[in-house]
Parts: structure tokens; C-alpha cells; sequence
């Protein structure tokens, strides 16, 4: 069993470990980009494809990996190409390209795109799918704009515009009836997406908030952030008042961002560090002390391998599945 050194609760973890997989597991000869606005999207995972953004000449392009094939890929191996700049997040540039991946993945480059979405004034940095709403995708850009597009008509039906300054995350809760934000005004948010509603907003000038993420069913937020003393630290919200956060934990003293990956099921969090290549595990309870330490897998490599990254992502996938 796993004790919490600051508390005698028990976690229902008896053994959570993580293992990069063997060069037989692994996937080679990947050219990972080095633009991703912050984003941890270099890689982005589902039940069917491994997404990467590759560097390529004339703008980044996309791979789309099988998750269950590996080794090393062929020069010539087909991407989702048309880009003609750099993909800042594969989940944006002035424009969102929306495109339809065959069922059985690529046999060819594929250039076009089903839809060109522009309304932004500056270049987007993040989208967004809606969790229950086929068909509506939110993009946050540097005009500090969020646009709720109806891809069925192809343009915005609705612009929150609540943000002062650049919006460096976005979290839906389960059913996609509230928005969570973090901006560079050092604010947090909770937002009514039908209406643009602020319900709730936090000053996070002691926590600097750089990610938020919505904690499933639990009514509760976690963010990523830095302390009034410059180390990096997270901190679990309730999403009812944001006065202040319900526990505060350090983390160390490096620079680089961290960025949070939940799973709902086991209610297991996967905190992976920027530069560090290491990824923390917590169990997120709803009593006493609410965060509990498992356990962290270290990386060699300074940059998070694609096969921790992976592991992480997949791992908390496939127990959905």
C-alpha cells in the first residue's frame, strides 16, 4: 500500500509505477517540433491515432501514429501537410484548418482541408472540442478572444471577450456547461460558455496560474502554477468559490511549466514538468489531504521523451476504453 507522508489515509494504489517502453515499443526517426506555444500538443492521443507535430520545410506538418505499431518510421511516411507556417497546437496562425482523417489513417500526404476557419484578428493559440456537442470547437487567440464555432455552417456563433490579456489554457468540466481559463492577467475563470458569463474569477497573484484543468465529476479545478516564491507549485480548487485554493502544494524549484493530465476513472493525476522529463503521479481525493504523492518516473532525456509522454497520455486512455 501507499502511504501519504502528511496524512495516515491510505491510497487505494497499491502499485503504480511508470516504465518507458523498449526500443521495440517505441516509435524513432521522429523530427518533433520545437513551436508549440507553450502546449504540451507536440503529441496528442486517441483511441484510434497517435498525433505528432513534426518540423518539416514551408510550416510544420502532422503525423498520425497507429498506437499500436511502433519503431522507426519510413522518410516518405504520409502527414497531414498545408500548413504554411508553424502548428502551434495540433488540438493553431490566423486560421484553424479543420480536416476529415480517412478511417483506416493516411496512405498519402494529405494537403486539403474540409474547413478554413478565420475570424481571429491575431494568430490563435488554442482550441478546444466541446465534451458533448458534436461539431462546436472553441479557439482562444492573441486578440484575448474565445470563438465558439459551428463547424455545420463553418463560423463563429458566439465571442466570449472577458480576457485582458493572452488566455494560456482552457478546461471544460464533464458535460461542457462550464469553462475554466487561466490568462496572463493572473486571473482564473469560470465561464458560462452559452452566454460568456464570468461566474467565478480568482486573483492569482500569490499563484500564478499558468494551466487549469477541470477534475472530472469532483467539482474541483486544478492548476499549474508558480508561488510567491518562484517555485513551481499546484494547487486544487473548489469550483463554487475561488477566494482561495483548498490545498497549495510545492513542487520544486525549476522553471520549466508543468502541465496536468487527469484521469477521471481512477482519479489518478499525471503531472509531466517541461525541460525535466519527469512525470509526477497523485491520487486526487475528496478528503484530507486531498492530493496524495505516488510516484515519479524520471526521464534521461532533458526534453520529455515521446514514449514517457506517450505512456502517460495512453495509459489514462486506455482504461477509458
Amino acid at each position: 500500500r501507499i502511504w501519504s507522508p502528511r496524512s495516515c489515509l491510505v491510497s487505494k494504489f497499491r502499485n503504480v509505477y511508470g516504465k518507458v517502453a523498449n526500443r521495440e515499443q517505441s516509435f524513432e526517426g521522429i523530427p518533433i517540433t520545437k513551436n508549440v506555444h507553450d502546449n504540451h500538443f507536440f503529441c496528442a492521443v486517441n483511441s484510434k491515432f497517435v498525433a505528432v507535430v513534426t518540423e518539416s520545410a514551408g510550416g510544420d506538418a502532422n503525423l498520425l501514429l497507429s498506437p499500436y505499431q511502433s519503431g522507426r518510421l519510413d522518410s516518405h511516411y504520409p502527414k497531414v501537410c498545408g500548413h504554411q507556417g508553424k502548428v502551434l497546437d495540433i488540438n493553431a496562425s490566423m486560421h484553424i484548418y479543420i480536416r476529415r482523417i480517412p478511417e483506416g489513417g493516411l496512405r498519402r500526404n494529405m494537403m486539403e482541408a474540409v474547413l478554413e476557419l478565420y475570424g481571429h484578428s491575431r494568430r490563435v493559440g488554442l482550441i478546444e472540442w466541446h465534451p458533448t456537442s458534436s461539431g462546436i470547437l472553441f479557439s482562444a487567440g492573441y486578440d484575448y478572444k474565445i470563438l465558439i464555432w459551428n463547424l455545420e455552417i463553418g463560423e463563429p456563433v458566439k465571442m466570449i471577450d472577458c480576457h485582458t490579456d493572452v488566455i494560456l489554457s482552457m478546461s471544460f468540466n464533464t458535460d461542457g456547461s462550464l469553462l475554466a481559463t487561466s490568462c496572463k492577467d493572473k486571473k482564473m475563470r469560470i465561464i458560462e460558455p452559452r452566454s460568456g458569463t464570468v461566474l467565478q474569477q480568482a486573483s492569482c497573484k500569490n499563484h500564478r496560474v499558468n494551466r487549469v484543468v477541470f477534475l472530472g465529476n469532483m467539482k474541483r479545478l486544478l492548476t499549474t502554477g508558480v508561488s510567491r516564491w518562484n517555485t513551481r507549485e499546484i494547487a486544487l480548487w473548489d469550483q463554487e468559490d475561488l477566494s482561495m485554493p483548498i490545498v497549495e502544494e510545492d513542487i520544486d524549484g525549476l522553471s520549466g511549466l508543468l502541465f496536468p493530465f487527469y484521469d477521471a476513472d481512477t482519479h489518478m493525476l499525471y503531472l509531466a514538468g517541461k525541460g525535466d522529463g519527469n512525470i509526477r503521479y497523485f491520487e486526487i481525493t475528496t478528503e484530507k489531504p486531498y492530493l496524495q504523492y505516488l510516484m515519479e518516473k524520471c526521464c534521461n532525456a532533458t526534453q520529455p521523451c515521446i514514449s514517457s509522454w506517450f505512456s502517460a497520455l495512453w495509459s489514462a486512455l486506455t482504461r477509458c476504453h
